[in-house]
C-alpha cells in the first residue's frame, strides 16, 4: 500500500468512527489566529477561558485588541498560562496583520500560501504549528498542521522516527496528498483527538483505537 493510499485509510477509519471533528472552534478567522497564539503549550480549556474573556470584554475584534494595552491584555489571557509572553506575541501578530493587510484576513488569504506562511514564521512567537494553523484555519489554506499528538501516532506506527522534525511531519501528508484544505483540515483534527482520547503518552487504548487495526506491534 503507497503513501497516500494508507494516510486516506487512516482518515477514513477516523471519520467513520468519530464523525467530522468540525475543527477549529471559532466566530471568526480572526478569533483562530487569537486561539493559535493562545494555545501554545497549554490545554484548550484554559485558551477558551481567555478567548471568553477577550469577548466578554469586546476585545475579539483586530482593531481593538490592538489597541489594548498590553499589561490589559495580558491580565485577560492569563487562564492560557504564560500570559505575558503570548501577550506579546498576539501584540506581535498584530503588528504583522496591521502592516500587511490592515487586517483584512480574506485579503491576506487570497496571496501566495508559501509567501504567507513566510511572513508568519518571520514574525517573532509564531513557530511553524501555529503558521500552519493560521494558514489552513484562519486563511483556509491547504498547509497541513502537525503537533505533538501527530509525532506520537505516527512513530507508533512505525511510518516516522520519534525525533522528526516538523517540517518533515508536515511533509509526510504533504508531499503525498493533494492540497486540500478541508481533508488537512480534518485530518490534523482527527489525529488529535485519536491523540488525546487513545493514543496517550502512557497506557494507550490500542484496542479502542480506531487505528488500533494499522498497528503492527502496540506498545506494551
Amino acid at each position: 500500500m503507497n503513501r497516500e493510499t494508507l494516510l486516506l485509510e487512516y482518515y477514513k477509519a477516523m471519520l467513520g468512527a468519530r464523525g467530522h471533528r468540525g475543527w477549529w472552534p471559532a466566530e471568526t478567522p480572526f478569533e483562530v489566529c487569537v486561539g493559535a497564539v493562545l494555545t501554545q503549550n497549554t490545554a484548550w480549556t484554559g485558551v477558551r477561558k481567555a478567548i471568553d474573556a477577550l469577548r466578554g470584554h469586546g476585545c475579539l475584534d483586530p482593531e481593538a485588541l490592538d489597541a489594548l494595552p498590553l499589561e490589559r491584555l495580558a491580565e485577560l489571557i492569563r487562564p492560557a498560562g504564560y500570559f505575558r509572553l503570548k501577550a506579546q506575541r498576539l501584540k506581535n501578530l498584530l503588528a504583522y496583520l496591521r502592516e500587511s493587510c490592515g487586517f483584512d484576513l480574506a485579503e491576506l488569504a487570497s496571496r501566495d500560501m508559501l509567501q504567507v506562511r513566510e511572513e508568519l514564521l518571520g514574525v517573532r512567537g509564531v513557530g511553524p504549528e501555529t503558521a500552519d494553523s493560521i494558514l489552513c484555519y484562519a486563511l483556509g489554506m491547504p498547509s497541513f498542521v502537525a503537533d505533538t499528538y501527530t509525532r506520537r501516532i505516527l512513530s507508533r506506527h512505525g511510518l516516522l522516527p520519534e525525533d522528526a522534525g516538523y517540517d518533515d511531519m508536515r511533509d509526510f501528508f504533504m508531499d503525498v496528498l493533494e492540497p486540500d484544505t478541508a481533508l488537512y483540515n480534518d485530518f490534523h483534527a482527527q489525529l488529535v483527538g485519536v491523540g488525546h482520547h487513545f493514543c496517550k503518552t502512557r497506557a494507550p487504548l490500542c484496542g479502542e483505537c480506531p487505528l488500533g487495526p494499522f498497528l503492527e506491534n502496540p506498545p506494551g
